[in-house]
């Protein structure tokens, strides 16, 4: 599934092509924090969290072979009808991104005939790894004392300032990492291919615009990200 290099391009994207003040983005260090927030307490992003939280409980999706999170339900249980902050509309994208990059994976594999299974599954992520080195990254989130305020009252579950602050320290290696490894060209992939990935990137930023535009308004995006 999409690492943090993916889900950070996907923000600077954002940023780049419509602008965070048109997508009713008011902070946008928090939207990008929120835009990895889910990940802290799965257990394989940030390395000695304070607890660990079920990829169930914050995804909501059964951690099977790849995963589609109902971006929609978290919608409606933390954000519809609240006066919900950046760094949880962040979070509700990073699950729309998770939700159609995993989407799009099983149609692929299912149209190509290969089974699933922990062999095409470490060459599913193996793939994710490289594309998301082929995307120049710049943006880490900025440890602040908002940034911790709002952590600690995120309304799916608190994320502790010991967290939030390993969770900065994690996103500026990654982007570190992403300059000093930049895969340049095209890529060989192993399953996928180039065409998935550029065709499935600009589809969850489509997205992504359309459910932060939709929110804006006052109008309801829940079509979108549904299980």
């Amino acid at each position: 599934m999409p690492s943090w290099n993916i889900h950070t391009a996907h923000v600077e994207r954002l940023f780049a092509d419509a602008g965070a003040s048109s997508l009713g983005i008011r902070d946008t260090n928090a939207f990008l924090f929120g835009n990895l927030a889910p990940d802290i307490y799965v257990g394989y992003m940030v390395p000695d969290v304070s607890r660990k939280i079920d990829y169930k409980d914050t995804h909501y999706a059964d951690p099977g072979f790849i995963p589609a999170p109902d971006a929609a339900r978290f919608y409606r249980e933390f954000i519809e009808g609240r006066e919900a902050d950046d760094l949880v509309l962040g979070a509700w994208c990073h699950l729309l991104a998770d939700h159609y990059y995993n989407l799009r994976t099983i149609e692929y594999i299912d149209a190509i005939g290969v089974k699933a299974g922990e062999q095409t599954r470490i060459r599913k992520q193996g793939d994710f790894d490289v594309f998301g080195r082929t995307l120049k990254i710049s943006i880490v989130p900025t440890l602040t004392p908002e940034l911790i305020r709002l952590g600690a009252q995120f309304p799916q579950y608190a994320i502790d300032e010991p967290d939030v602050r390993a969770s900065v320290v994690v996103a500026e290696g990654i982007v570190s990492r992403n300059r000093k490894e930049h895969v340049e060209g095209t890529p060989t992939y192993s399953l996928l291919t180039p065409e998935f990935f550029e065709s499935t990137f600009d589809e969850v930023n489509r997205v992504l615009c359309e459910g932060l535009r939709l929110h804006a308004a006052g109008e309801d995006p829940t079509h979108l990200g549904r299980a």
